[in-house]
């Protein structure tokens, strides 16, 4: 039982790491920011692996009543709303501040369990609280890259996680277990989604993804889809194995990797793409000059008698007119030599 608890917790922490990382390559690196068609998508994958689990027994999901169906609704909102504001987010926002705003969620649970439930919080609670707020409202003014809509996606991102998580609490017991009600946010956020990505823009502007086509953008978004079903997954099974306490111990052990590997792995990946666009310098012809000064003109050569003079006068002139001359004026100029007799009768 332990060894399976073991086995349970390692894969949580590897999908949650892949996960994020894999979302922060498509938003950050490859820059897909159409969060409607993204998070569409990988709740439609979402949705479709659970009912193949479910039709081959695998998972089990319950007929609901109407009633339960209809409760559950705002909290798929909510969820909407989560899976929506993350992506905004994510792509623009490193992964610890992401992860270290995501964690002021618990911050609401926990006043809303003080303030308005009147349920007891052990001081040790009360603390971790206070110092995961000043932690988060101490990033903006450390934060080198600071994005203004980040934060503010993040923060809405944070607002729904923490109502999402009282709807849970307070749901009947028995009337929705948590496979039933991440089947119907998928159903829900499929839908809405699907709705959604034609007033924002998202079903015309994905045309003009650059890398629309290109393996790389199709693999990643396909893991995505499979690694955030096996993220859930893999948390049903933490919860329903563990005690909440184990549960949080686990889910705070994933989240230091995910933090460590992001700027090894994506920094990588930013600089290959960068890489990839970078074009050759353009050169100049050679013997032509590279800037607007006038190119030095060579010094007449010495005739002898009255026609060396009658060059060198006339020579003198040219250079005189040629002095407030530049561009291609003079770069034309400069490919006539000046010892030749047909420049001596133009000048």
């Amino acid at each position: 039982m332990c060894m399976r608890r073991c086995l349970v917790g390692l894969t949580f922490c590897t999908c949650y790491l892949a996960s994020y990382l894999t979302n922060k390559y498509v938003l950050s690196v490859l820059k897909f920011t159409y969060p409607t068609l993204f998070q569409g998508w990988q709740t439609l994958i979402g949705g479709l692996l659970l009912h193949v689990s479910w039709k081959l027994g695998w998972a089990e999901i319950n007929s609901s009543s109407r009633s339960a169906v209809l409760t559950w609704l705002p909290a798929s909102l909510l969820f909407v709303g989560i899976i929506y504001a993350g992506s905004r987010a994510l792509s623009r926002l490193a992964i610890p501040v992401f992860l270290t705003l995501h964690n002021v969620a618990e911050v609401i649970i926990c006043g809303h369990q003080k303030c308005f439930r009147k349920e007891k919080t052990s001081p040790a609670k009360i603390c971790s609280a206070l110092f995961l707020l000043a932690a988060a409202g101490c990033l903006p003014f450390n934060d080198s890259q600071f994005d203004p809509d980040g934060y503010f996606w993040a923060v809405i991102h944070l607002f729904c996680v923490g109502a999402y998580k009282i709807l849970q609490k307070s749901q009947r017991p028995n009337a929705l277990s948590d496979i039933d009600q991440q089947y119907l946010n998928y159903i829900f956020s499929v839908v809405l989604l699907a709705f959604a990505s034609h007033p924002t823009g998202d079903l015309f502007s994905v045309l003009d993804f650059p890398f629309l086509y290109f393996y790389r953008f199709h693999g990643s978004c396909c893991a995505s889809g499979f690694l955030g079903f096996f993220l859930m997954l893999s948390s049903v099974k933490l919860k329903s194995l563990m005690a909440p306490g184990q549960c949080a111990a686990w889910i705070f052990f994933a989240k230091p990797p995910a933090r460590r590997t992001r700027r090894g792995l994506v920094g990588f990946l930013r600089a290959e793409g960068q890489l990839k666009t970078m074009r050759p310098a353009r050169k100049e012809p050679p013997g032509l000059p590279t800037g607007n000064t006038a190119p030095a003109l060579p010094a007449p050569s010495r005739g002898s008698g009255e026609q060396g003079r009658e060059r060198g006068q006339r020579f003198s002139l040219r250079q005189r007119g040629l002095s407030g001359v530049s561009g291609p004026l003079q770069r034309m100029d400069c490919a006539v030599s000046p010892h030749s007799e047909r420049f001596a009768r133009r000048c």
